[in-house]
């Protein structure tokens, strides 16, 4: 709104060009009212925590549900979920809650999304984390089908991927996976290059460039920063050491060639 008023503003002083500064000065006003004072998420990091929490819980409910059935592996891969993040009687009670919740026949999740955007949506990284743990929790049975890709689709829509940019992560991630630990991938040079979005024909600089923008998006420090429980570093740091393993199995090859 007030890059508009600040446009007319500008017109009657200086003409075009004060049209174009006071658009200008008017658009920065808009964005610092909507994300706070200097454009600085005006969440805490703990509010930030509680919704990244709740939003995983139910969308994993969701997820778990959308093929029709829930799989013991899928209940197996939430308890063992909730071990991982050392989580107390009550928290179990309340992420169970949520799973519960997302996975109801009737349940619409663009509510828990547009709170997650309206919270988490302002940071350089939970929303792509958000998508990248919910194919990694959605290969938990072993196979991430079409009903959950195109679920989790769905919501990277929903956070403001576009389809390109959401099989860019999808297809990064599941080849990031192949280099977890005993993982026996049978073509490990092709997966590598894929674990980090890059081609087999990038420069040397290409892929330090990926490889360095992916380590620094899974910094313990920066994830914790922007509000990833502390408990789901871990996950993240799982992410680095496929990206890591995936990183020197090219560099071993480009040196040895």
């Amino acid at each position: 709104m007030f890059k508009f008023i600040g446009a007319l503003i500008g017109f009657g002083v200086l003409g075009f060009v004060g049209a174009f500064l006071g658009f200008f000065i008017g658009s920065a006003y808009d964005r610092v009212r909507e994300l706070g004072l200097g454009g600085a998420n005006p969440f805490t990091r703990g509010q930030r925590q509680q919704v990244f929490l709740q939003t995983i819980f139910t969308l994993k409910g969701k997820l778990a549900k959308a093929d029709g059935h829930i799989s013991q592996a899928e209940i197996d891969h939430t308890e063992a979920f909730m071990q991982q993040l050392k989580m107390s009687s009550e928290q179990r009670k309340q992420a169970i809650q949520w799973f519960k919740q997302g996975a109801a026949p009737d349940y619409d999740i663009s509510g828990i999304i547009q709170e997650f955007r309206n919270t988490c949506g302002h940071t350089a990284n939970l929303p792509e984390v958000l998508i990248v743990f919910l194919i990694v929790i959605g290969l938990a049975d072993g196979d991430f089908d079409t009903q959950e890709q195109a679920l989790v689709s769905s919501i990277a829509r929903q956070l403001g991927f576009s389809e390109a940019q959401f099989q860019h992560i999808l297809d990064r991630t599941l080849n990031q996976t192949h280099f977890a630990p005993g993982y026996a991938s049978q073509t490990g040079l092709e997966d590598a290059y894929k674990a980090p979005g890059v081609s087999e024909n990038c420069t040397d600089q290409e892929l330090k460039r990926a490889y360095r923008k992916l380590m620094s998006q899974y910094h313990p420090d920066k994830l914790m920063g922007q509000g990833l429980p502390e408990d789901m570093i871990e996950m993240g740091k799982q992410q680095s050491q496929e990206i890591q393993a995936a990183y020197e199995l090219i560099k071993k090859h480009r040196q040895s060639t």
